[in-house]
């Protein structure tokens, strides 16, 4: 049975504050879902016609002088009670795919200084990304919108995160640079499948 896209919740949702056209959706979602809920922007279009067609948008055309004609969508009540059951459901468990601790994994048949590298730049990253949700955070309370406990929520989220991502970082550089190095140090006679015990219990 294949995986339900859940990105098409992700611009129900935000049909909810306004009509948006395709454009209007991937500028928001540029700067507020795309920081924890990863989509290509080429595939907002695809999931507003997939709405219209299931009745849960409807789609006006307005149009442009001089401009290509926009298309504008509207959640329907279907769409709303649609949202709404979905928001219901307990959410899927994280299943998480960081490709740092994937090459980390097996960083040992290129030894440490590769590795320090990569830790480097994914604190950078974090730091930026701390940086904005600083930024947000400070908007957000600013504005007092409505909904804006909900986003700073999310937003709350992201600094927990990424401050623990610098502290790991720092830690983990740390230990790299205690390791030989030459590449597979300490780990020639070592087989995983040696170790039952890494296995979880059913």
């Amino acid at each position: 049975m294949p995986r339900e896209n859940k990105t098409k919740y992700a611009v129900l949702g935000l049909l909810t504050y306004a009509p948006m056209s395709g454009y209007d959706v991937k500028r928001v979602y540029a700067h507020s879902l795309g920081n924890f809920w990863s989509e290509s922007y080429g595939a907002i279009y695809p999931i507003l016609k997939r709405l219209e067609e299931e009745g849960f948008a409807t789609r006006q055309v307005e149009r442009q002088t001089g401009k290509p004609d926009r298309n504008v969508y509207t959640i329907t009540d279907l769409g709303r009670e649609e949202l709404h059951r979905w928001l219901a459901q307990p959410p899927d468990p994280v299943r998480e795919r960081v490709e740092v601790l994937l090459k980390l994994f097996h960083g040992w048949e290129v030894g440490p200084a590769a590795m320090i590298e990569h830790v480097k730049q994914t604190r950078a990253e974090h730091v930026a990304l701390l940086e904005r949700y600083t930024h947000y955070d400070e908007v957000m309370t600013r504005d007092n919108e409505p909904p804006s406990p909900y986003w700073l929520m999310t937003v709350s989220c992201g600094q927990h995160t990424s401050r623990a991502y610098i502290e790991w970082c720092d830690e983990t550089i740390a230990k790299l640079e205690q390791l030989p190095a030459e590449p597979r140090a300490g780990a020639e006679n070592w087989n995983p499948t040696d170790h039952q015990d890494l296995e979880a219990s059913e």
